[in-house]
């Protein structure tokens, strides 16, 4: 209960819009979410979208719909506003300049001239000598004439923060209890870019205070940022909030959850006809189970009972098979003839999903009855390719799996997904291997479509999109062998070979 000494619960979920929106930011915010519900709080949604250079606004679009459609919904956020707006840090930079002139004046922070020719070689040569890498002060101790003169020639710089050289930071995690780590562990951050843009560490701590966040719920992998977060509470005199630190999404292999082994996407889930409060009540049971031991429960009944104590710091697992287990009993238990219908058609025909396709297929067929043959591998899951598939009368099974490689590591490259971008990397791949473009095509149309011959494999790609495609190139690859480590790293170059073409390409024309 809240008192008059007492804020308010407020979490938070801050997601970067530079890629597709990630299960593990839902899984974040659904915990954010049921800990402010159950406490009588507030969830709000901030953008974090400093990293300019690679945040789109089309990404932003997919992480609010993603989480929406997940039943995952806010207080305040960018697209609805509130009290304490904006929420885009792109648009708040009057507010981090005035804080980080405070630092400055309270001699918290210095700018730093350094060049990034110079930090190379020093982060080069602390890791010959075996020491932690980090910044070395060189410009910490500038006398006030150098300053000036620096300032007047307008050397570029960024701004750092100061940090304790002896002892400890001790902290309390809601979960974990009393960490230390150690000062000389923690680097002297970058606050304030060279473009005047702030670092994520900066723009959190200063966003979280000024929006009232009370309790930081955040995955494991922030740790060790946590003294750097700490420290600017203590620089700018702030009560720090409470610091709950989740166990990272795992892999069956226990490895982390990642995008290279298993579809990371919220988008895939939605795509491949999952039901949005089976996924929502999958993550509820990630490293987290009801009192009463239910597998199976609503949103609703989770924010209920929900106590964050009673999650286990063991990685959980997020394996596909046991979502496809529980999405399966959602579909029987809570889907009805009718509601099963209804939902089915809002999916498979989707007017948007259906335009695109119609055009493909019209030309190709003769009867409605022939649409399904041709065009039913946009509606399937993994298709039934093999090793024989790929037979070619020009390419060896390892060209096969070479270029099926090359091209999903070149579609998640990708700045902008369209025809036009996918074309061209299909062209680039075929001439970086000096073979003809239907060559280069023939694997792709194969784990695509399921068929050496189909309709347009680009437009095929472009309409399912990056998450399905990318599962299907990684099937296929598998079904040819799958590829070793020693085979990776030497398809690692190679890759960058290809990206080093494309480019001499480009700058050719």
């Amino acid at each position: 209960m809240t008192t008059a000494s007492t804020p308010a619960v407020r979490t938070r979920i801050a997601p970067s819009p530079t890629g597709d929106p990630h299960v593990g930011t839902a899984y974040i915010a659904l915990f954010n979410l049921c800990f402010a519900r159950q406490h009588g709080g507030e969830f709000i949604l901030r953008i974090e979208d400093t990293d300019q250079s690679r945040s789109t606004a089309r990404s932003e679009q997919d992480i609010l719909r993603a989480l929406k459609w997940l039943g995952l919904n806010w207080a305040e956020g960018p697209d609805i506003g509130g009290p304490h707006g904006p929420y885009r840090q792109s648009q708040r930079s009057d507010i981090y300049r005035q804080h980080i002139n405070e630092l400055l004046d309270k001699g918290h922070a210095f700018r730093c001239f350094c060049t990034a020719e110079r930090l190379a070689e020093l982060r080069a040569e602390q890791i010959q000598n075996k020491q932690t890498a980090g910044y070395d002060g060189h410009c910490l101790h500038l006398s006030e004439s150098e300053l000036e003169q620096r300032l007047t020639e307008k050397q570029n710089f960024v701004i750092r923060m100061k940090v304790p050289q002896e002892g400890e930071c001790v902290f309390e995690d809601r979960l974990r209890g009393e960490i230390r780590i150690s000062w000389q562990q923690i680097d002297m951050q970058v606050l304030m870019k060279s473009d005047n843009l702030p670092t994520y560490h900066f723009a959190n701590v200063v966003d979280d205070h000024l929006m009232g966040i009370t309790h930081v719920i955040r995955g494991e992998e922030w740790i060790n940022s946590t003294p750097k977060h700490l420290l600017l509470y203590q620089h700018f005199g702030w009560q720090a909030p409470q610091f709950c630190h989740m166990p990272l999404l795992r892999n069956p292999d226990k490895s982390k959850l990642s995008k290279r082994k298993n579809p990371t996407s919220i988008n895939y889930y939605r795509d491949m006809g999952y039901l949005p409060e089976a996924l929502t009540n999958y993550l509820g049971m990630m490293g987290w189970t009801m009192p009463d031991g239910r597998e199976k429960f609503s949103l609703e009944e989770m924010q209920a009972v929900f106590n964050i104590d009673r999650v286990s710091l063991g990685g959980p697992v997020f394996d596909i098979a046991k979502l496809n287990w529980l999405n399966g009993k959602y579909m029987r238990e809570n889907l009805d003839t009718e509601s099963f219908a209804e939902q089915f058609a809002a999916w498979a025909f989707d007017a948007e999903k259906l335009a695109q396709i119609i055009p493909l297929v019209k030309e190709r067929v003769e009867r409605f009855s022939d649409v399904i043959p041709l065009a039913g591998f946009f509606l399937s899951g993994q298709l039934p390719v093999t090793a024989e598939s790929f037979s070619h009368k020009q390419l060896s099974a390892g060209q096969c799996k070479e270029l099926l490689q090359l091209m999903a590591w070149r579609l998640e490259e990708l700045a902008e997904w369209n025809k036009q971008a996918i074309e061209q990397a299909c062209q680039h791949l075929a001439a970086f291997n000096g073979i003809k473009i239907r060559d280069a095509l023939f694997p792709l149309f194969v784990a695509i479509t399921g068929k050496a011959v189909s309709v347009s494999v680009i437009d095929s790609i472009y309409i399912i999109g990056l998450d399905v495609s990318r599962a299907r190139l990684r099937f296929a690859i598998e079904q040819l062998g799958g590829i070793s480590k020693k085979e990776a790293k030497q398809l690692e170059k190679t890759f960058r070979d290809l990206l080093n073409f494309e480019q001499s390409e480009d700058i050719s024309k």
